[in-house]
């Protein structure tokens, strides 16, 4: 199972990380995070993914992305879940959870898939994911879907919406050395050396 780091003690799993298929909606939210390295333009589904995609929007508009930063890289060669998968994580690293977590919406349910460049929310149990933890999809990751092999619960996870500009500052934050120390085995390998700050984190529209 894929699992998110919240804070130095608790692993959560990780959100479905989602680029959703089909062309720019002009109407829907975009959102930029402007990172150590770059900036990331992701446009946000609040239409098909009201509780996950409203979650990210609220942590966006009160400042609570700004400090956060992406801390952690899966790739072939570090991780160890079933299939493998690749996504960097980021978000809040604290263990308290300054806004509530959500119900779980499927991407049965809202019909949005993990493929290049998905965003979507960390999860432990379903019904525990808020925007502390989200997580940006290398590539196509079907086993995040509703009934794909990468969860227990067969469930997956809340796509919220996808990058637009910005996949090579992911793709360098992807890449980049991640040797620091952690207490959990299932993490080594894959925290971040120098984890990538979010100097600031705004809409767009």
């Amino acid at each position: 199972m894929l699992q998110v780091l919240r804070g130095a003690c608790v692993a959560a799993l990780l959100a479905g990380v989602a680029a959703c298929a089909g062309p720019a909606d002009d109407a829907a939210p975009r959102v930029v995070l402007e990172t150590a390295l770059g900036n990331i333009t992701v446009e946000v589904y609040p239409d098909r993914a009201p509780a996950s995609a409203g979650s990210f929007l609220a942590f966006v508009d009160t400042g609570l992305y700004e400090g956060a930063t992406f801390y952690r890289t899966v790739r072939r060669d570090n991780d160890r879940g079933e299939p493998v998968i690749e996504v960097i994580q980021g978000g809040l690293t604290g263990d308290d959870e300054p806004l509530p977590p959500v119900p779980h919406e499927s991407t049965k349910d809202t019909g949005l898939r993990h493929t290049d460049g998905t965003v979507s929310l960390a999860r432990a149990d379903p019904g525990t994911a808020s925007g502390a933890a989200f997580f940006i999809c290398i590539g196509d990751q079907p086993a995040l879907d509703f009934g794909g092999a990468r969860n227990a619960d067969g469930l997956g996870f809340a796509a919220i919406g996808r990058v637009v500009e910005g996949m090579d500052v992911v793709h360098a934050i992807h890449a980049s050395p991640a040797n620091a120390p952690t207490d959990f085995a299932y993490f080594e390998g894959q925290l971040l050396t120098e984890p990538v700050r979010i100097v600031a984190a705004r809409r767009l529209h």
